[in-house]
């Protein structure tokens, strides 16, 4: 059984930034493409960010530029730098492992973005 717990989240003023982790428990982790999603208005999730296991990363347009993502496969744990956040940010954001094995979704943490 994968587990994916989120950390990071907090309160932060426009235009400062916050560091999300997801660490995963498992040796799969080296083999899955890893994705941060958030909610978003007419859709379920919107897909933030993703990055494969051979490093290949791809961004939503609304975060290009501002956020960064990374993976630390000797920790088990993927991190989403964001930086320049804006209001519209504020969401929780959650971890998910797509692996052979199936989808695996973290408990979700909270951001907020506001003066």
């Amino acid at each position: 059984q994968v587990q994916l717990v989120e950390s990071g989240g907090g309160l932060v003023q426009p235009g400062g930034s916050l560091r999300l982790s997801c660490a995963a428990s498992g040796s799969i982790f080296r083999i899955s493409t890893i994705n941060w999603y958030r909610p978003a208005p007419g859709k379920q999730r919107e897909k933030v960010a993703g990055i494969t296991s051979d490093g290949r990363t791809n961004y939503a347009d609304s975060v290009k530029g501002r956020f960064t993502i990374s993976r630390d496969t000797a920790k088990n744990t993927v991190n989403l730098q964001m930086n320049s956040l804006k209001p519209e940010d504020t969401a929780v954001y959650y971890c998910n492992l797509i692996s052979t094995k199936g989808d695996y979704w973290g408990q979700g943490t909270q951001v907020t973005v506001s003066s």
